[in-house]
């Protein structure tokens, strides 16, 4: 349980999953209303999991458990050239194999669309957001600019120039980036990691809101990107701690920022370390040899998976 301190905002969701007003709590309630643990497990079915996968999953459920609250699961298959039903059966076998357990309903990103445009509408009409027409060469070459290994590369700006005052037109061709205030350091303290200071413009740069739909895309409308389908879905779960991998820790400073122009409640963060093959590199999915389901097959029980996770 955590209070909620004065001024404090919540949301209810509404049937049509549309996105509500902010209300603020009376000043006079605040550090009195207790809000119960909601956490949230938010795979992608995009392949197997592996063990990096696991070891964040089982922190979630074991953190769950120790504040007696409640851990949801989220599906994020927003991918529809990669996400696969045959993924989401295998992860829920894989989870429940493990022993984490969680309250349903699944939630499926791909059902959600009109809670995320409507979200994309109120950046849109704010003139928060501006169109990116950067194409895959132009952001290649930002690829090679030094960053962060953990993160995204820094946008170098070229299309802010397409900001304008007001609302402006909705340009279907192009992508929409957030700009970020430049300078400004956002800080919020990781349960994991302590505190953190992360500088807009130098550690993380414009970042992506929605993305054009691409040729075969079933979704002629675009989709929203990882940073804004998040913070939409972790409010409308009542999600008050996020725990997933370090490599997402600046998106925190990203979410943190969405959260403030959308009029949305902050939540916890607590970002695990990642682990690393014997060769340094941070598990991906195409490190099949560490998948669950591969190391199922080998004979390794539940409690010798978990007892891989603290090497």
């Amino acid at each position: 349980m955590r209070a909620l301190a004065p001024g404090t905002c919540f949301l209810r969701c509404s049937p049509d999953n549309r996105l509500p007003q902010p209300v603020q709590l009376p000043p006079a309630l605040g550090y009195h209303l207790l809000v119960a643990y909601v956490g949230r497990l938010a795979p992608s079915p995009t392949g197997l999991l592996h063990l990096g996968h696991a070891a964040t999953f089982w922190t979630a459920y074991t953190r769950a458990r120790a504040h007696r609250g409640t851990l949801l699961f989220r599906n994020e298959d927003l991918d529809p050239q990669r996400s696969r039903p045959a993924f989401v059966d295998a992860m829920l076998e894989d989870l429940a194999w493990l022993g984490i357990a969680w309250q349903p309903p699944m939630i499926s990103q791909s059902q959600r669309l009109p809670a995320y445009r409507a979200a994309f509408a109120r950046l849109l009409e704010s003139g928060a957001i501006y169109p990116c027409t950067c194409s895959r060469k132009d952001l290649a070459r930002m690829m090679h600019a030094p960053h962060d290994e953990d993160d995204e590369p820094l946008y170098d700006g070229r299309c802010r120039t397409a900001i304008s005052a007001g609302a402006p037109p909705f340009h279907p061709s192009a992508n929409y980036r957030f700009p970020v205030p430049d300078g400004e350091t956002v800080r919020f303290l990781d349960g994991n990691l302590g505190a953190q200071a992360v500088t807009a413009g130098s550690d993380f740069g414009d970042f992506l809101v929605w993305r054009k739909p691409v040729p075969g895309d079933p979704h002629p409308g675009g989709l929203p990107s990882y940073q804004l389908a998040c913070v939409v879905d972790d409010t409308a779960m009542g999600v008050t701690e996020v725990v997933r991998g370090a490599d997402l820790l600046k998106s925190a400073a990203r979410q943190i920022l969405l959260q403030r122009v959308l009029g949305l409640p902050a939540v916890d963060y607590f970002h695990t370390a990642l682990l690393r093959d014997e060769h340094g590199v941070r598990l991906a999915k195409r490190h099949d040899a560490l998948a669950l389901r591969i190391l199922r097959e080998q004979g390794l029980t539940p409690a010798d998976v978990r007892a891989r996770f603290h090497p």
